[in-house]
């Protein structure tokens, strides 16, 4: 049997089939509009998501038996905040992840209602990108869209709704939201009551490996599928893609470069950060994991390669960088301000250490290096909370570049697995597509299965030295110009 995979990003949509053993036979991107009505304001209209997953879905499947299709699932940008009326329909563009406009509203979460009743609540204290401060922006800010909402949800769970009916959502993705009582996987009645919405409000939950329900007939006939293809909830982007790398079951990491960056530890046991720097969410293998976000990776060295010196050819650009752990020129990646671990949203992207002979090239590496640096910041807490790591999975489009991966194990001294499908998300979508069918009996299972390590990128001792004193200058940076940051926002 065939299942789709369907990686909704902030970009575009990622589509991918993949068959009962695991191979992948097509993979077809479709891209939409992201619009930024102010600065630090970031939205896009959910019917794009879904007219481009339907076109996306007829492409990858154009050349195969479609009645060998047997489920859909997802993974999908978290946190992005979808509201629908009374007659389900959208009432105002989603307001995605890595939109800050809501500082004051997380102000009141974190110190008014404050930030240990909130981790006792959901396990979480709130940053800008979740979703319960973008409701009561909402509220404050656009009352009228507020007194017309009907049903919350997250962008991938619109298109499942708009493929089956059913208002749903998956424990992985609902974790980001700060209305999720993360410990014992249901809604928090506190977090409602505070955002003065009702639970009726919101989507039902489901493991992310649950079918929620058929696609209906109407979907079913314009694709050509049989009316019994089973959509399964899917999970979180980070969720899927962790299982797409086979990071699933007892204390495996995965690394993510993609446009934010995320490391990402799954475990069998729930566990909070204390200082709340990490985010404590349910995994999509049914356990739990522990996440440092960062709002900016890959998109970083995007925006360096083809916005600032006007270049694609990233491979190039990356040939000339001889240098590791000797380059003078440090980059804070900050460019859409930061969630982990400083959870400020008016942090921002910073050189610092340039000289007259300073070259493209170190500016070039001091991106990839920023990024990298960023990421070790989130693995020190880890550390500080008695987790030990000596290897991680990676994946993203950053993923691809063997400067960066070589960067990623000497400056956080971790041995790191290349996986032979860095297709992340997608890849994790039709895996649980896969356990939802019966498949697999499990996502771990399925993981085993299907994900296979092909390489290993290894500290070198020399190099993890003079990373270190690099990583120990680095980490004085963002405390310097952090009272900076409140003059100029």
């Amino acid at each position: 049997m065939l299942y789709i995979g369907v990686d909704l990003g902030t970009s575009a949509v990622k589509l991918l089939l993949m068959d009962g053993e695991g191979k992948i036979h097509k993979i077809v991107s479709k891209e939409y509009p992201i619009f930024f009505p102010q600065p630090g304001w970031s939205e896009q209209r959910p019917e794009d998501w879904f007219s481009q997953t339907m076109e996306g879905i007829k492409e990858l499947i154009a050349e195969v038996d479609k009645d060998q299709v047997a489920g859909i699932s997802f993974g999908g940008q978290m946190h992005g905040l979808v509201i629908l009326d009374n007659e389900d329909k959208v009432i105002r563009p989603a307001l995605l992840w890595n939109d800050g406009r809501t500082y004051e509203e997380c102000d009141y979460l974190n110190n008014e209602i404050g930030k240990e009743k909130l981790s006792e609540y959901t396990a979480n204290i709130s940053f800008t990108g979740f979703t319960a401060p973008k409701i009561l922006w909402v509220k404050n800010k656009e009352p009228e869209n507020f007194a017309r909402i009907s049903k919350i949800m997250l962008p991938k769970d619109y298109i499942a709704y708009k493929l089956t009916g059913v208002h749903c959502t998956d424990l992985s993705d609902a974790s980001g939201m700060l209305l999720l009582d993360v410990k014992n996987r249901r809604w928090s009645q506190e977090m409602c009551e505070i955002c003065g919405i009702g639970e009726e409000m919101l989507p039902k939950l489901f493991e992310s490996y649950e079918c929620v329900g058929t696609v209906k007939e109407e979907i079913a006939k314009e694709l050509g599928i049989p009316a019994t293809v089973k959509v399964a909830a899917g999970a979180g982007d980070n969720a899927a893609a962790a299982v797409g790398t086979g990071t699933v079951g007892e204390g495996m990491c995965n690394i993510s470069l993609g446009t934010s960056g995320t490391i990402f530890i799954s475990s069998k046991k729930f566990g909070v950060d204390k200082f709340n720097a990490l985010h404590a969410f349910a995994h999509a293998d049914g356990y739990y994991h522990l996440m440092g976000c960062m709002l900016s990776a890959a998109s970083c060295n995007k925006w360096w390669m083809e916005d600032i010196i006007g270049t694609d050819a990233y491979a190039k650009e990356q040939k000339d960088i001889v240098k590791l752990g000797e380059n003078h020129v440090y980059f804070l990646p900050y460019l859409m301000g930061e969630r982990s671990p400083h959870n400020n949203p008016n942090a921002r992207g910073t050189f610092i250490g340039m000289t007259m002979d300073t070259t493209r090239a170190d500016m070039t590496q001091a991106v990839l290096e920023g990024v990298t640096f960023a990421l070790r910041d989130s693995l020190e807490v880890a550390r500080s909370l008695g987790i030990h790591l000596e290897r991680t999975k990676i994946c993203g489009g950053g993923a691809k570049s063997p400067l960066w991966k070589k960067m990623i194990a000497n400056i956080l001294n971790l041995k790191v697995d290349v996986i032979e499908s860095e297709e992340g998300p997608a890849l994790g979508g039709a895996m649980l597509a896969a356990v939802a069918c019966g498949e697999y009996e499990s996502v771990e299972a399925a993981a085993k299965k299907i994900v296979k390590i092909v390489d290993t990128v290894y500290p070198e001792e020399e190099l993890v030295a003079k990373y270190e004193a690099r990583y120990q200058q680095f980490k004085e940076i963002y405390p310097a110009c952090k009272p900076l940051f409140e003059i100029i926002k």
